[in-house]
């Protein structure tokens, strides 16, 4: 399966997908090419791949993205050849991506997504968790709030709908999700 993550920035997708991806030798989370610049605590090849923005062009020329995307004036993309591959292998993926890419991927592999949309649990907490992490510049603070409020009119597109009060508890909600999906999916298997 494709467990595909996806909310405005600051609700806490990143670091569910970390801790499920640590709790589960199954998944392998997808890393996404971008053309951004990295963050303090990023690193190549893990976190992003960061390239610039012909190099990204290329590989979008040359149809290598599963899905991609422009937000906020960076490109983000994910390449499909490993993705086909390991779950050809009995692999899971985990994406962590907003709604633009889970439409994406959607198109492309709708039986194999398992679409998880994660809320804060409310506007001023989204605003307190962009302040605090890293984020100085009161515009791109603007920015990503007045994105944050189209984004969550999104989350009806989804199978799944969690808030992200607490991580932890979260983190348990999403688990029982993947529990659910491997039974169903064990079972169509069986049945075909």
């Amino acid at each position: 399966m494709i467990l595909i993550l996806s909310s405005p920035s600051g609700a806490g997708k990143t670091t569910l997908a970390k801790k499920i991806a640590n709790n589960d030798n199954n998944f392998k989370i997808s890393v996404s090419y971008t053309t951004r610049s990295p963050r303090i605590n990023e690193t190549e090849g893990i976190d992003y791949n960061f390239v610039n923005i012909d190099k990204f062009r290329e590989l979008s020329s040359q149809k290598k993205f599963l899905e991609q995307a422009k937000v906020f004036g960076n490109y983000y993309g994910t390449l499909k050849g490993p993705i086909e591959t390991d779950l050809a292998n009995g692999k899971d993926y985990l994406f962590d991506i907003d709604w633009q890419g889970a439409e994406q991927v959607k198109k492309v592999m709708p039986k194999d997504i398992v679409p998880v949309f994660i809320l804060p649990p409310s506007i001023n907490d989204l605003e307190s968790r962009l302040k605090k992490r890293e984020e100085k510049n009161i515009d791109i603070i603007n920015l990503r709030m007045k994105m944050a409020k189209h984004e969550i009119t999104h989350w009806k597109d989804y199978k799944y709908i969690v808030v992200n009060k607490d991580v932890e508890h979260c983190l348990e909600q999403i688990n029982g999700i993947i529990k659910i999906e491997r039974n169903l999916r064990s079972t169509l298997n069986n049945i075909n």
